[in-house]
């Protein structure tokens, strides 16, 4: 258990750090769930804003098993050095995405799409949002909607040679994402704004970009682990 602490931590923070492109993929969403609610009903609100959120981070712990179930398989073999490879690469991806320096990510994202044509209609149907149960639904199924963050995440996880440590990282991953998302549907302009500050995007980017690049195979992991 406690080589698995920083794992979890390290998911949990590249949730945080990564939550600016989830409120740019879900934040409309977030705020569709709770228009027709009235203001001074914040429980319901919020109860509504947890249940979706958690189908979400279900979904992506479901997407980690699976992942897993590739990276236990590959295990002992040269693909997983490969597959460590394409996790490390992604990430750094991912934080030059988040730092707005390269956007060639979103083209990562097309991969998903065509899963996404079919969950997105039965998705649509959901709302508007009547209950929480509803809230829970739409978001098992908008886990699914194409994003680089999950994508690149769940490479990372897989590379850990594990089904089930993967489900765990990518459940945790998912919970780093919640403050801002939770915020999101209570108070969007302030979170949104300072999220778009230019100095939290560079630090966040950049913090992701160190750790795909420990993420990668050779002799720099000592290195950056000594720093």
């Amino acid at each position: 258990m406690a080589d698995l602490l920083p794992l979890l931590a390290s998911a949990f923070i590249l949730g945080l750090l990564g939550a600016g492109h989830c409120l740019g993929m879900c934040g409309g969403l977030m705020g569709a769930l709770t228009l027709s609610i009235p203001q001074e009903q914040q429980h319901k609100r919020l109860r509504m804003i947890v249940a979706y959120n958690l189908g979400r981070v279900s979904s992506y712990a479901l997407a980690g098993f699976l992942f897993g179930l590739l990276g236990w398989a590959v295990e002992q073999t040269p693909v997983a050095a490969a597959l460590r490879v394409v996790a490390g690469l992604l990430l750094i991806s991912l934080g030059l995405y988040l730092a707005g320096w390269w956007h060639g990510l979103t083209h990562v994202e097309k991969v998903g799409r065509h899963l996404w044509k079919y969950i997105q209609p039965i998705a649509g149907r959901l709302l508007p949002v009547k209950s929480t149960g509803h809230a829970l639904l739409l978001g098992t199924l908008w886990g699914w909607l194409p994003c680089g963050l999950v994508y690149s995440t769940l490479f990372w996880t897989a590379s850990q040679g594990d089904a089930a440590t993967s489900a765990l990282l990518m459940f945790t991953f998912g919970l780093g994402t919640w403050p801002v998302l939770l915020a999101s549907g209570l108070a969007a302009e302030r979170v949104t704004a300072f999220l778009r500050k230019q100095n939290v995007r560079y630090a966040a980017g950049a913090m992701v970009i160190l750790y795909g690049l420990w993420t990668l195979p050779g002799p720099h992991q000592h290195w950056l682990m000594g720093h």
